[in-house]
Parts: structure tokens; C-alpha cells; sequence
């Protein structure tokens, strides 16, 4: 039987470094005309303002979705201080003007103010935002004018690096890298680093340089995916980060029907590094697990080229069950 309207038979993951002015939706309707998929799915949203590293899932591999949104993120940002807007970025309207502390236009100062970000804290999320409450996006109740209050959520900023600083018709920007929980919204750090030098700021400029092991040198521009198709494929093990195992053909045919399996039948290896020319081959990369699993551990099962699933540690039962088969298998990457 051939495959359904709108279903390519493709099955894989790839990095897309997405262009300023575009919505994430945008760059997946890209995709599915490109591969011609309907299953394309992101893995974290970026805002229209936003440019950079995007990871998107190809066919069934949109099923690994839900294990990708979790990652700590790097992004660069430049922060423009005088003006604060209604979506914290300058996509927004200006609501508040207010200025700027002399301190703030030393660059040594501004890199000391820049490490107080560090640390865990309570952040509020931007209004416009697709988080939901009470089942309404933010960002539709925010467009309608009604008042809606988003609760602080625990975030952690782990690093924060002043790189340089702007005036650009007469405003001051500071620019930095910051890596981020998931979750943390670079906007309301903008926000609220404005608000603690008694001033107001705002995002200006935003890129995304990495999303857990996905780097900003592993992605493509969507020229490039049009002009490369699926040699653009990365590998989802490498993405992941978990510990891998490689199956024999019988334990493959267990996995297809969903079969539980004995974590003493397989040998478990660390999560691979970026693959490199000295790499080649299913097992490329291979270096064995140092520690043992975790109760409740998830691990890739890999046969030949393609993660064939995701598997569940039970440390009570010795065993691994199933979270996530491939029937078709997720491809590792072309040329290997």
C-alpha cells in the first residue's frame, strides 16, 4: 500500500536556521512544500523577530517532538534600554519611555551588571505569548485588550556574558549571550533587566545559537535545505543525549511489536558526539556507558542507520519498555 496523501515516506531530523521576520509556522509550511510531508513539526518556538537554530521533525519522527522541547538553549541578544513595549521586543508598541542611568553606558560596569543575571529566579512571562490560561493563548487575550495575569514561573539563567555595547540613534544597547532553562523567555529578561536599572528595555535583535545539542553549524538556511533535500538529515541519537544500544535482528523484531526487553541482553553506550569525518558507520561514535542506568531512564535503540525507539529503564524489573517505536525507523544522517 502506498503512502497517504500528503505523507512522503520520509522519516528524520534536521536543523533549520531560521530567518528573521518569519513565525515558526512559517518555516514549517516551508518544509512540508519542500518534502512534500504534511508532518512537519518544530521543537521550539522562536519569535517572528527571532533568527537561529531550529530543530524539525520529518514524517513519524514528529513523535520525538515531545522529548526535544526540554532543552537549555544559547541565545545572543541585544537589549535596547529608553522604551519599553507591549510584546517586549520591538515588534511591539511603545507603552513607557524612561531614562537611561550614565552607569549603564560603561561597558565594564554593563559586563558586571550582566553577571548578576546568573542564577535561578521567578520570571513572568511576556503577555504576548502562546502560554495558556484558562485554556485562552496570552497573546489572543492580549490582543482583545482583556486583562490577563500570567504567574511567575522558576527559570534559570546559567550563563550571561556582555559582549559589547551600541548607540544606535541615540539609544543604547547592550549586547550578550545568554544560556538559558527551558522555558525562560529572553524578553522578560529584557523586561525586567530594564526595570532594575529604573529604566525600561526591550529585545531588539534575537538569535538562537543553540538548542540543547543542536548548534547553529548544524543547521541549514531553507535555500540550502531546497537545494540539498535530505542530505540535510542529522542524526536524532546525537540530539537526544541518551544513552544508546544497538539491536540485534531479533531484538529489532521484538521492538517492532512493542516487546518489552532485558536491559542484561543489550550493551549501552554513552550518547554520541557531533559526528565527525573520523566517524563512519551505525556504530560511529560509540563509546561505552560508564554508569549504570536510572529507574525511569529513556534510551535510543538504534538498528543499522535509523533509531528504531525509544525505551524506558525499570530498575525494579531489570527490563525496558517501550515509549516511542518506529516502524520505519528515524534516519541517522545521510552518507554513514
Amino acid at each position: 500500500m502506498g503512502a497517504k496523501r500528503g505523507e512522503s515516506g520520509l522519516c528524520f531530523v534536521m536543523g533549520v536556521d531560521k530567518p528573521s521576520g518569519m513565525t515558526s509556522h512559517d518555516v514549517v509550511n516551508r518544509v512540508r512544500r519542500i518534502f512534500g510531508e504534511r508532518r512537519v513539526g518544530h521543537t521550539g518556538t522562536l519569535d517572528p523577530l527571532a533568527s537561529g537554530a531550529m530543530a524539525l521533525c520529518v514524517g513519524a519522527a514528529t513523535r520525538l517532538d515531545a522529548h526535544m522541547v526540554l532543552h537549555d538553549k544559547t541565545y545572543q541578544v541585544r537589549v535596547t534600554f529608553g522604551s519599553a513595549t507591549d510584546t517586549d521586543d520591538s515588534e511591539g508598541e511603545v507603552i513607557r519611555r524612561a531614562s537611561v542611568p550614565e552607569e549603564a553606558y560603561d561597558p565594564q560596569w554593563a559586563g558586571v551588571r550582566t553577571a548578576f543575571l546568573i542564577g535561578k529566579q521567578s520570571q513572568v512571562p511576556p503577555l504576548y505569548s502562546a502560554i495558556k490560561k484558562n485554556g485562552v493563548k496570552a497573546y489572543e487575550a492580549a490582543r482583545q485588550g482583556k486583562d490577563f495575569d500570567l504567574p511567575a514561573r522558576e527559570i534559570e539563567i546559567y550563563d550571561a556574558q556582555f559582549k559589547s555595547l551600541q548607540i544606535e540613534q541615540g539609544c543604547l544597547s547592550w549586547d550578550l549571550q545568554l544560556s538559558v532553562s527551558k522555558g525562560t523567555y529572553i524578553r522578560s529578561i529584557a523586561r525586567d533587566l530594564g526595570e532594575s536599572l529604573g529604566s525600561a528595555a526591550h529585545v531588539s535583535a534575537l538569535r538562537r545559537i543553540s538548542s540543547g545539542n543542536l548548534d547553529i553549524t548544524d543547521c541549514v538556511t531553507l535555500e540550502q535545505l531546497e537545494q540539498h533535500g535530505l542530505s540535510c538529515a542529522l542524526d536524532p541519537v546525537y540530539l537526544l543525549g541518551y544513552p544508546m544500544a544497538f539491536l540485534t535482528d531479533d531484538q529489532q523484531r521484538a521492538v517492532l511489536c512493542g516487546q518489552k526487553l532485558s536491559a542484561r541482553a543489550l550493551t549501552f553506550y554513552q550518547a554520541p558526539r557531533r559526528v565527525d569525518e573520523a566517524d563512519c558507520g551505525p556504530r560511529r561514535g560509540a563509546r561505552p556507558l560508564c554508569s549504570d542506568l536510572q529507574d525511569g531512564q529513556m534510551v535510543s535503540l538504534v538498528y543499522g542507520n535509523t533509531l528504531q525507539a525509544l525505551y524506558t529503564y525499570q530498575q525494579q524489573r531489570t527490563g525496558l519498555v517501550p515509549a516511542c517505536v518506529f516502524s520505519q525507523g528515524v534516519l541517522r544522517g545521510q552518507g554513514v
